[in-house]
């Protein structure tokens, strides 16, 4: 920001919320009409210093100039006021989030919640089981040589699986009273490494119980799902817009095709534990670089939980996105604490 004049700076803040607003190329006259009390020639000369620095360019030659995304970084970065939600929007947002049901339409839900909010697209990432903490391991006979591991998360989550073994009823029980005293605030992850290291030791395999609890243990955590599931909503609100007319459009929905892939840029841009901005090819070739994603972290017992995010066009506008997406966020911690907490204090009863 240091090598922009004044009056350059100024200039460059009204064509980036100017085209913000109507997404059309701005020109001297658009910008000579919002205030700036300069000459239009002058205007010209500063959009055309800007548009050698890179912050600006020009699609035609008798056409205005649009932002470029070092524009929008730097926008982003040190001249854009977030604008704070009111006590009013904050209670809002509490409210329907309370009214939002727990189980598995939740990342959905709350998809649309932020898409209706943004009035963007709304990405929402559910942890990944290896991240997730074990609250419950259990295992049900089925038919012989057959055990069904059920495992329950912390946050509710439970998943299922069929393992190759045969043990009898009152092996079982010990081996779930051992579990039980070795699970409780551990990740899959965490387990799995712990489980792998104690069946190194001499000693574990000299003892029946602890040898099949951990054999029984490991297989379950190996099983589970390790994977994130990602939920888009509001795809609708990117397809009319002028960014993907003419040939755009296929690159869009490939983009937003693309879960893995966002996932993964999620996941790295949420590494500085803090609401983020990616714009345009900082994404990478999402929609042809005409993308930009606004991501945070949720979190539950202190630990990143998932990912919330919006998706839209690179003239997004930052400073009302960037605060509900943190709101969001931390909406969906709080919620998923209370689950944790009401989850145990129905234990304790």
């Amino acid at each position: 920001m240091a090598e922009l004049a004044p009056r350059a700076r100024q200039i460059l803040y009204a064509c980036i919320t100017e085209f913000v607003a109507t997404g059309e190329p701005v020109g001297s006259r658009t910008l000579s009409k919002r205030g700036i009390e300069l000459s239009p020639a002058s205007i010209r000369n500063s959009l055309s210093d800007l548009e050698e620095m890179g912050y600006l360019h020009q699609p035609h030659t008798s056409a205005g100039r649009v932002p470029t995304d070092r524009a929008f970084r730097l926008f982003i970065d040190a001249m854009m006021e977030v604008r704070q939600l009111t006590d009013a929007e904050n209670m809002h947002l509490l409210h329907r989030f309370s009214e939002i049901t727990p189980g598995p339409n939740f990342l959905r839900e709350t998809g649309r919640l932020l898409s209706e909010l943004t009035g963007a697209a709304a990405v929402v990432v559910s942890p990944k089981a290896e991240t997730m903490t074990l609250k419950h391991l259990r295992f049900i006979r089925t038919i012989p040589g057959e055990v069904l591991a059920v495992l329950v998360m912390t946050n509710g989550t439970v998943q299922n699986r069929f393992l190759k073994a045969e043990i009898g009823e009152e092996l079982l029980q010990k081996v779930h009273n051992l579990l039980d005293d070795v699970i409780e605030g551990r990740s899959i992850g965490e387990l799995h490494e712990m489980f792998v290291r104690r069946l190194l030791n001499e000693r574990v395999q000299a003892d029946e119980v602890k040898k099949r609890a951990f054999e029984l243990g490991d297989a379950a955590v190996s099983a589970a799902d390790k994977g994130a599931d990602v939920v888009i909503e509001g795809r609708a609100k990117l397809l009319g817009l002028p960014e993907f007319a003419n040939g755009g459009l296929r690159e869009l929905v490939n983009a937003l095709d693309q879960g893995e892939a966002i996932v993964k840029l999620l996941e790295e841009m949420l590494a500085a534990n803090a609401t983020t901005v990616v714009v345009g090819r900082e994404a990478g070739d999402l929609a042809g670089g005409q993308l930009s994603i606004v991501g945070a972290s949720y979190r539950n017992q202190g630990r990143p939980a998932g990912s919330v995010g919006v998706i839209g066009p690179t003239r997004m506008d930052y400073p009302k996105v960037v605060p509900l997406v943190t709101a969001t966020a931390n909406a969906m911690s709080s919620f998923s604490e209370r689950r944790t907490e009401h989850s145990s204090s129905r234990d304790d009863d």
